[in-house]
């Protein structure tokens, strides 16, 4: 293992939580040679992330215990052992020799400091080199990763740019040392298809350009397709299966590796119940309990239930000094589509196209500039509080972030019980409590869960938790937000074969709001592509997926990751 840059020898770690003791990896070996790419690819949950962290000694002890094993990098021509280095030598190790790009930009990046003052601080902490030049070489930088108006994004805040470019200046940091390993944590997660392709294309440029090693990680074996040498799986804290790229796609040894590639949406048509992991590890299945069989097509109306009419909501972008708007964002511009009743509509576009004001705009949670929203023969832009509070029980939002919607010192009990509360549905606590505890079984969680707290739930038991709140008042119309963007596959597969099972057993008509294609073709009747706050293109989901006309779709189906082996 003397040639390689990095060595990851028989890592064990624990994690302590009073007298317990959960082992996270189980002897772990990795090796990462000089200008070689390394996928590591499971679930959260499988350790790959603690990995990495273990790495740069970011894991906090205690909790976590390093019980065995020897991490090496093997540093002009001397061998260090991170895992028994001081804290000065890991402190000129990080960002100078090893580099980091964290899954989360938001939480990663100083709120309260500039984009080019934190990527400027990465320079002069590690190089001897004044505030002028370290200023030109972050430009240069964010030039290099391609941000628009670097001299501009130099000087913004990490709340006033989008998540794709707050990614491109956690790279930008990452890259400024010029370090010999880089370590991509989820870099791409709930990213556009465009701006993933954008960022892959970026970080295999920047390797080649500077001989440096990768280490990818990710939940999704189709995004390292293209720029892993080499991939490993991790299961449980365990690695599974290891082997070149072209292998682990043409002949995977493993059921969980089979279980990864088989999982994702693309692989079957709409209809077809996706599988998911226990199916193919012989487990218990309690989170996808219905066999493998095909839904019945869903009975589409001939009336439309929804009708959208030359629809507006625009936001103002600069005002004078007397206050008064000059110019304008035109987030939703003279919009028009209809929805017919059992229908499932995909509304699909980059973030900043509109289509989540769009959807807020048709429950009027955001307040329209112009046009008509028609549901059930009600304008609701001209509805007043009554008729808006009575049509609300009928039209429901299964939000982006189940986290963030579920208020953390509220019981998810009482959390799922609250719509009843708040429409006077069942006059006693008692039967309140039951409808919640069937739904809670419903979406496979267990009425035990009825009185824990949100931060107690995994990311994929949150979003049952807010499906099940939008879902208990058995609504007509359903609008859901990017539900399953930031979630593992077979997490995804379990949420859309519940959706499904759900709209068979209600019958609701719904909107569902996603960047992926590859989810919205495999869920959607109709698909609706939303450019700059207007409708691009509008089809069949098939045909828009497989023959779209439009230059704007072409492009976002040709982004999608393609596995072409």
């Amino acid at each position: 293992m003397s040639n390689a840059l990095l060595s990851i020898n028989n890592l064990r770690v624990s994690f302590s939580n009073g007298n317990e003791k959960n082992t996270a990896l189980h002897n772990i070996t990795i090796e990462v040679k000089k200008g070689e790419t390394v996928a590591v690819v499971g679930e959260s949950g499988s350790g790959k992330s603690i990995t990495s962290l273990a790495v740069l000694q970011l894991l906090p002890s205690p909790p976590a215990n390093f019980e065995s094993g020897e991490i090496i990098l093997n540093n002009d021509n001397e061998s260090i052992d991170l895992l028994h280095a001081n804290n000065k030598i890991i402190r000129t190790i990080r960002g100078k020799k090893i580099a980091m790009i964290f899954q989360e930009p938001m939480s990663s990046l100083n709120p309260v400091i500039t984009c080019g003052k934190q990527v400027m601080e990465a320079i002069t902490t590690h190089q001897t080199i004044s505030a002028q030049a370290a200023k030109i070489k972050t430009i240069e930088l964010f030039k290099q990763v391609q941000l628009p108006n670097p001299e501009l994004i130099f000087n913004r805040y990490p709340h006033e740019i989008s998540g794709g470019q707050k990614q491109r200046v956690m790279i930008a940091m990452a890259m400024s040392c010029e370090p010999e390993l880089l370590i991509c944590d989820e870099p791409t997660t709930a990213l556009d298809v465009t701006v993933q392709k954008n960022i892959l294309e970026l970080i295999n440029n920047l390797k080649q350009q500077n001989n440096m090693s990768v280490i990818f990680i990710s939940h999704d074996l189709s995004v390292v397709a293209e720029i892993a040498d080499r991939i490993i799986v991790m299961y449980k804290g365990k690695i599974v299966e290891e082997n070149i790229t072209k292998e682990i796609f043409i002949n995977p040894q493993h059921a969980y590796t089979q279980a990864l590639l088989q999982c994702r949406p693309s692989k079957h048509l709409k209809g077809e119940r996706l599988p998911v992991v226990s199916d193919f590890l012989g487990e218990k299945n309690t989170e996808n309990k219905l066999p493998i069989v095909n839904y019945k097509k869903s009975e589409i109306g001939n009336e439309p239930i929804l009708s959208v009419k030359n629809l507006k909501v625009y936001f103002p972008a600069k005002k004078n000094f007397l206050g008064k708007t000059q110019s304008f964002i035109k987030a939703v511009d003279d919009v028009s589509f209809e929805v017919k009743e059992g229908e499932t509509i995909g509304l699909v576009g980059e973030s900043g196209c509109g289509k989540s004001t769009l959807g807020r705009t048709i429950l009027r949670l955001i307040d329209a500039t112009e046009g008509s929203i028609i549901y059930k023969k009600n304008d609701l832009i001209k509805a007043d509080n009554v008729t808006l509070k009575a049509l609300r029980k009928d039209m429901q939002l299964i939000f982006q972030d189940p986290y963030s919607s579920l208020n953390p010192r509220m019981k998810i009990g009482e959390a799922i019980e609250e719509p009843l509360l708040v429409h006077n549905i069942f006059s006693s606590a008692k039967t309140r409590k039951e409808k919640v505890i069937e739904w809670l079984e419903k979406v496979n969680l267990s009425a035990n869960f009825y009185n824990r707290y949100p931060h107690e739930f995994s990311g994929g038991q949150r979003q049952r938790i807010v499906i099940a709140r939008a879902l208990i008042m058995q609504p007509s119309f359903v609008i859901c937000d990017e539900s399953v963007a930031a979630l593992d596959v077979s997490m995804q597969a379990q949420i859309l074969n519940l959706l499904n099972d759900l709209k068979n057993e209600i019958g609701f008509t719904n909107i569902f709001i996603s960047h992926d294609l590859s989810v919205v073709r495999y869920i959607s009747d109709r698909i609706i592509v939303m450019h700059k706050g207007k409708i691009e293109e509008e089809g069949n989901a098939e045909t828009v997926y497989n023959n779209p006309q439009k230059a704007y779709t072409q492009k976002l189906i040709e982004s999608i990751p393609q596995i072409k082996f």
